[in-house]
């Protein structure tokens, strides 16, 4: 988010219930972004304006001409906030952040947005690393290339760029007088940087290769691997002749599986969405040297049907938001809301005059074509996926209501776990699933305070017991974010056999809750325990109701164990910075907070590390050092 001058800056606050038209002729006339919020003071949309005050005021007039989206906007505003900017553009930047920070209910946003997986190259290392992040740092100095649709993407990037280029995949510290090499350098995936064989001009050239590969420029990286191949050839060095030759040819293998769509050698990315009532899909193709080098889609949502134009501008701002490749040429199928002000954001964002085209005849309007068509196919497939996984489900909470002999369809289920090992950080751990589909927003980690050693029979019951001690708390109506402590489950599952069972029965009981529903799910022959049945109800292994169980059982673990891992991580991480010195409790606290592991702490810059209040370079370059 970008930073605001507080002398330039204001904030505010309006009660539309009190002095309305006033308080809008109060509004200033300069740029800005305005949140608009409903009864409980939840952002419900987010927008910018070259003038807030004609802009903010536009909604609450001539009510009847607005569209029904609008409309209902309206209708669910209680107050709004709007913050002043020196300009359009910042505007513009502080949108979409405020987007991605509260999840508006009526902006087109990326679905389930998160931060996006990008690879990362600190160019300022000597021996820089390639990995995937998804954090951004522009001031940092590090190259970043994407953002990816997923992790799965970028991993597959990465094992391409390892295969073409030997680049370090370890994360030590090189000096280059290790003893021995690993496995990468020695089936040649690695130059060797750790034993010397390369020094740091050297392993350079292989990251400016990989740089240049990211960046689409593949003529440039074959020329360039070609004068290598030559060169080690006249100077008799075959083996090394016939490693540049084996980068060639895997290359020469990904070109011809690339589509040449132009023969120029054009640079630019095409855009299409494909939309339903709530459901949108987006398609992005590259081009780069007149190739498709690859695509991405992604999935949006929006409360209502939003315009072609606006969702176009919502996913472009969304997506290049920090994106570093960013082509001079972007090709939609229609104008969008902003253009111009979008196009002057992304021109001073990447150092060029990007433009906007909707192409009207020739290659890139039938490049444009194929890439609506996958749009469409995209939504098409979504959709029936959609169709048969909520089918699955209706069918999956069918069955375990009448396995269970249960009151009503479980549309609440809570799961829960214990994780710990050999008795230490044990940690429970509260998943929730609603309508069949994990509500991850509603999960609840617990540490375990009371219970020493070994028993997760007692363990459970502390957890169960601090849970179910919230369904009566008086205090929790005055914090809304403790309503999801108030609602009560349809069923309870608990990960282990009878008793389990037995244990979390006793807490019910104690807490006046006996007429819950409760089963217990063994993992060993996957048996159901119920109350006051001495048999096991076993489903059928191609059971809906099973699978659903199972992927419940399996979620409460997964999210137990990552909390336990991650108490585990901070106390060691503790422990390595309690050493270093110059640094106290306060700036260990700081780190941690920030960094969250050891690992992410190793993988920083100095620069990095040094920004934090109270860290300068030399200390941070010690505990770099020490790590």
């Amino acid at each position: 988010m970008p930073k605001q001058d507080p002398q330039k800056v204001a904030s505010h606050k309006i009660n539309l219930k009190q002095s309305f038209q006033s308080s809008l002729n109060k509004l200033p006339k300069s740029s800005g972004v305005y949140l608009m919020k409903d009864e409980s003071n939840q952002v419900i949309y987010v927008g910018k304006a070259a003038n807030l005050r004609n802009r903010v005021s536009s909604y609450f007039q001539s009510y009847s001409r607005h569209d029904f989206k609008i409309r209902t906007l309206v209708s669910k505003i209680s107050r709004f906030e709007t913050i002043v900017t020196e300009s359009e553009q910042e505007a513009l930047i502080l949108e979409s952040n405020l987007i991605k920070e509260h999840q508006p209910k009526y902006n087109a946003r990326l679905k389930d947005d998160k931060s996006y997986p990008f690879i990362k190259i600190d160019v300022s290392e000597q021996f820089p690393q390639v990995y995937i992040t998804r954090r951004v740092n522009k001031k940092d100095g590090a190259r970043y290339f994407g953002p990816y649709a997923n992790a799965g993407s970028v991993r597959k990037t990465l094992k391409l760029l390892k295969k073409l280029f030997p680049y370090r995949s370890c994360t030590k510290t090189i000096t280059g007088s290790d003893d021995r090499a690993c496995l990468d350098f020695h089936i040649g995936r690695c130059v060797g940087p750790c034993i010397g064989a390369a020094d740091k001009y050297d392993y350079k050239n292989v990251i400016d290769q990989v740089i240049l590969f990211l960046e689409g420029k593949t003529n440039k990286v074959v020329k360039n691997i070609q004068q290598k191949m030559l060169q080690a050839s006249n100077s008799l060095e075959y083996e090394s002749a016939a490693v540049y030759r084996d980068q060639l040819k895997s290359i020469e293998n990904l070109q011809e599986s690339q589509k040449v769509v132009t023969l120029n050698s054009d640079n630019y990315d095409a855009i299409a969405i494909a939309q339903n009532q709530n459901e949108s899909w987006v398609e992005v193709f590259f081009v780069r040297e007149g190739k498709l080098i690859g695509r991405d889609n992604f999935s949006m949502t929006s409360n209502l049907k939003t315009q072609p134009s606006e969702l176009t501008a919502a996913f472009i701002k969304q997506f290049y938001l920090n994106s570093t490749a960013i082509p001079k040429l972007i090709l939609i199928k229609q104008p969008i809301d902003d253009e111009k002000t979008i196009a002057d954001w992304l021109s001073i964002k990447s150092s060029q005059n990007v433009q906007f085209h909707i192409p009207i005849r020739g290659k890139k309007r039938q490049l444009l074509k194929m890439v609506s068509d996958n749009a469409n196919n995209g939504l098409n497939q979504l959709l029936i996926r959609r169709s048969t996984a909520q089918k699955n489900v209706d069918s999956a909470l069918s069955e375990i209501q009448e396995a269970l002999h249960l009151p009503n369809i479980p549309k609440r289920i809570e799961c829960y776990d214990i994780s710990n090992i050999s008795g230490t950080n044990p940690v429970g751990s509260m998943v929730v699933f609603e309508n069949g589909s994990p509500a991850p927003n509603k999960y609840r980690r617990f540490k375990i305070k009371n219970i020493p050693g070994i028993d997760d029979y007692s363990m459970m019951q502390e957890m169960l017991e601090r849970r179910f001690k919230r369904l009566n708390d008086s205090t929790a109506d005055k914090i809304s974010s403790n309503q999801n402590w108030k609602t009560i489950p349809d069923l309870i599952v608990i990960d282990g056999g009878k008793g389990h069972l037995t244990s979390a029965l006793e807490v019910l009981l104690h807490s006046g809750l006996n007429e819950l529903s409760i089963t217990s799910l063994a993992k060993e022959n996957e048996e159901l325990f119920v109350p006051e049945s001495p048999e096991p109800i076993i489903l059928p292994r191609d059971s809906q109701g099973l699978f659903l169980l199972q992927r419940l059982r399996d979620e409460a673990h997964r999210f137990a164990i990552t909390f336990h891992r991650q108490l585990r991580s901070q106390k060691s991480l503790k422990s390595k910075i309690d050493d270093v010195p110059g640094i106290g409790p306060k700036k260990r606290k700081l780190l941690i907070n920030h960094f969250g592991s050891m690992k992410n702490i190793q993988k920083s810059s100095i620069e990095e590390i040094s920004s934090l209040p109270g860290i300068n370079k030399s200390l941070a370059k010690t505990l770099l050092e020490f790590l």
